[in-house]
Parts: structure tokens; sequence; C-alpha cells
């Protein structure tokens, strides 16, 4: 019999993947304070990979206990520019700071996805993407932010690639799967293995 699938997320974007890829799943939000265990981590010296890996075990680990048979997916995205790790923001003007903040420069999107079953961690994995924001003005930033308005603190870097964040950028060098949420076609892989997802 086929484990069952989890996903330890509340992001309406990663169920969208696995469900339009066809993967029969449950979604079990899980909470973590991602803010205290980046800067425990900064403070450590971990690099942005570590980081956004740490916190997809722990989403998997949390969701995993009360289901230890299924697997389970973890997942995180961080996104470094320059060395300054990015939130997701608290408001519409943290927002804004970050959007100008990120305006002209390149930055690397790390997407995270670790699967636990049987009470530890059985397959993780790192996604990078590299993005360049091009300079807007503020005028641009302005009409973006009501247009995308609520949505925008959803997401590291207060994008959605998919939709008008497209405008934002001059170049995207990666997996488009990574910048909407999870390395999926790494985790089909995985779950062809399990015999989840086949023909």
């Amino acid at each position: 019999m086929q484990p069952r699938v989890i996903l330890a997320s509340r992001s309406s974007s990663r169920a969208t993947l696995l469900r339009n890829a066809g993967i029969a799943f449950e979604a079990r939000p899980v909470s973590v304070d991602e803010d205290a265990v980046k800067e425990s981590m900064l403070a450590e010296g971990a690099p942005p990979r570590d980081i956004a890996d740490t916190l997809a075990e722990l989403k998997a680990h949390r969701a995993a206990t009360r289901d230890p048979a299924a697997l389970t997916i973890g997942a995180d995205q961080v996104l470094d520019c320059r060395g300054k790790l990015f939130s997701k923001p608290r408001d519409l003007e943290d927002a804004r700071f970050q959007l100008k903040s990120l305006s002209g420069r390149p930055h690397d999107l790390l997407s995270a996805a670790v699967i636990y079953e049987g009470g530890q961690p059985v397959w993780r994995h790192v996604g990078k993407v590299r993005l360049t924001m091009r300079p807007f003005s503020d005028a641009f930033l302005d009409r973006y932010i009501a247009a995308e308005g609520e949505a925008l603190l959803q997401t590291v870097g207060c994008y959605r690639l998919e939709g008008l964040g497209a405008q934002l950028f001059t170049q995207v060098s990666g997996d488009y799967f990574c910048v909407l949420g999870l390395p999926l076609l790494e985790i089909l892989g995985f779950l062809r293995t399990r015999n989840i997802g086949t023909a």
C-alpha cells in the first residue's frame, strides 16, 4: 500500500504545484518561529542554504510526529541578497522597503524540501535560483503594490513570478518551480521511487 503524502505547509502555491502534478496529499500546516531560527543560525555563521534546509526539516519533523508512517514534505525558501537574508514582509510598508532594496540587484532564492518517514528524514534537496530584479520607478512600485496587495505578504521577496511579479525581473536563471516554492521535479522523482504519481 502506498504511504500517505502530507504537505506541512499552508502555501497555496506549493499545494497547487503538487495537485497539478497529480499527487494526492493532505495539507497540514505547522508553525515554526522562522525568524528565531534564522537569527540563531546567522549568529553561528550558517550559510543561507543550511538555513533553508533546517527550516524545511523543522516543518517536516513537526508535522510528521502526528503521522509517522506518512511521507511528510516540509519546505521553505530563503532569499539572499549580498549576504542579507529577507523574510516575508510584516506589512505593505515592509514589502515596499524590501522591493526597493532588491531593485536593480541580483539575488539568490533557495528553495529547500525535506521528506520525513518513520520519524526521520529520508530525503532532502535545496534548489537555487538566481534572479535579477530590474530598476523600477516609485510610480511603478506604487502600482505594483496596489495591484498585488496583501498577497505580497505571503511570499519571501514580495513577488509571484507566475503573476505580475514577472514584470520585476530582467533575468531568472534556474528552476521555475523552485521560485514558486518547491523543487518539484526532484520531489516527484523521489515519490516515484515509492510508486506515488507513477503512470
